[in-house]
């Protein structure tokens, strides 16, 4: 989820009564503990010394577990991505305590006042974290970027690396960073836009306080460090993807493009935040066009993240092609095994197609298990999503019980219409009778409970 940045500590309240609703897991059992410890001083022997290449991550100021770290070369008119990705399964065993407790969780759970991770911190911040302290084993993607931003994975290898310099968004000199890193950037960003997709990434939610009391939600602008930083996955896991497509295995992670219905809601969504979208610009054209820095923009862009049809998880089939349609290409994630657990069968997977050896019969049994697993868990973080922004919009309308707001239906269906405030980034729902989607209507502020984080509202008239 994007997070929503609490500086206030006004979410306390509301944040603990979600995580008890959706069973948010506050510790990890003694005996994962115990058995993390002891992995956390396994000594790497499949890794080459990789510590003369200067690695680098660039992560948010406050991150400690940090997946990736990369360096980049040119080989004449292509550049060479070498991207370090943590060697979680170099500390975690098919089967051990370790591993049956993150098949539990599947996924790290971010909440505005911690996470939940998916392996115990003294690997995720730890052994297993390519973190400056020393060297850390990785798996090196080494994938090429030929001009026109096309992909190809070259090699793989386990290794030894060091993470140089511990860069934050927020601070990053272009001094930092490798020589080619916005040309590595802009390659991937061009063969985007010539393929058609469509990457929505809204930026960061913050309640802030405002006189009297109350408190408004705000968006922080993307950095363009972080689009930079976004391009450097995306490039590894679209070579990751086609390699294991090539070999006729692997895990995909697939997404369809919104149905008419929910493009026809997002019309009403964009007019209803004064945003113009000419009736023959497609979803993708207008996304194209939009500035996370403008609120409305962002506000925007949320809504089509919640329009999608959702993504989910796919193992390999003949004669099937996995599709994501918002990278608009064949995708996997393989980029962040301290977070996902799906990407750690992933690329053993790639590891082994990559040095022309067969895929171990563990890793090709649970691409057939983790769409289950990894769907709950997308469940649960969408739910725990939902629920968080809810309390933020609760918290915010807290206070303005008995005003009234103009409004634009954006749908409707048996539960009543679903609305979009046309001055607050806000949606509800609301009885109607009558009214139909693009109409704008008035409604009141019954109750806004940030603890129960829900709000209601009632109709009170048309707007002309």
């Amino acid at each position: 989820m994007k997070t929503l940045i609490d500086s206030t500590n006004a979410l306390i309240g509301g944040l603990a009564a979600i995580r008890q609703q959706f069973g948010v897991p506050e510790h990890f059992p003694p005996d994962v503990l115990a058995a993390a410890e002891v992995a956390a001083r396994r000594a790497p022997t499949e890794h080459v010394d990789r510590t003369d290449r200067r690695f680098v991550t660039l992560d948010p100021a406050t991150s400690t577990d940090l997946d990736q770290a990369f360096a980049v070369e040119r080989s004449g008119a292509d550049l060479l991505l070498h991207y370090a990705i943590a060697d979680v399964a170099w500390f975690v065993d098919d089967g051990d305590v370790v591993d049956q407790e993150a098949w539990q969780r599947g996924t790290t759970l971010y909440l505005p006042d911690g996470k939940a991770g998916l392996y115990p911190p003294i690997l995720a911040e730890g052994a297993a974290s390519l973190l400056p302290a020393g060297p850390r084993p990785a798996v090196i993607f080494t994938t090429r970027i030929d001009p026109d931003g096309n992909v190809h994975l070259d090699g793989a290898e386990r290794a030894i690396v060091r993470n140089t310099a511990k860069l934050a968004y927020d601070s990053v000199r272009d001094a930092d960073l490798p020589p080619d890193f916005a040309e590595l950037a802009r390659r991937i960003e061009a063969a985007e836009s010539r393929r058609g997709a469509a990457r929505v990434d809204p930026p960061e939610q913050e309640v802030a306080a405002v006189e009297g009391g109350h408190f408004q939600l705000l968006f922080r602008p993307r950095l363009l460090a972080e689009d930079h930083n976004a391009a450097l996955s995306l490039a590894s896991n679209l070579a990751i993807a086609d390699a294991l497509l090539a070999a006729r295995t692997g895990l995909f992670r697939v997404m369809p493009d919104p149905d008419q219905q929910a493009v026809l809601r997002l019309r009403q969504t964009a007019r209803a935040l004064g945003l113009h979208w000419p009736e023959t610009a497609t979803l993708v054209q207008f996304e194209r066009a939009l500035n996370p820095a403008d609120s409305s923009h962002a506000a925007f862009m949320l809504a089509v993240r919640r329009a999608s049809g959702g993504a989910s998880y796919v193992p390999y089939r003949e004669g099937v092609r996995p599709w994501h349609a918002p990278m608009a290409a064949t995708y996997t994630h393989a980029t962040a095994p301290l977070r996902r657990l799906a990407d750690r069968y992933v690329i053993r997977a790639a590891l082994a197609v990559a040095n022309g050896r067969p895929v171990p019969a563990a890793v090709t049994a649970a691409f057939e298990a983790l769409p289950a697993v990894m769907g709950r868990a997308d469940a649960r973080d969408g739910q725990v999503e939902r629920a968080v922004v809810s309390l933020a919009e609760a918290l915010v309308l807290q206070g303005s019980e008995g005003l009234s707001f103009e409004a634009l239906v954006t749908d409707m269906d048996d539960h009543g219409l679903r609305i979009q405030l046309c001055e607050v980034p806000v949606t509800a729902r609301v009885r109607g009778q009558g009214d139909k989607p693009g109409d704008r209507i008035l409604v009141r502020l019954t109750s806004a409970d940030p603890l129960r984080h829900t709000i209601s509202f009632e109709r009170i008239g048309g707007v002309s």
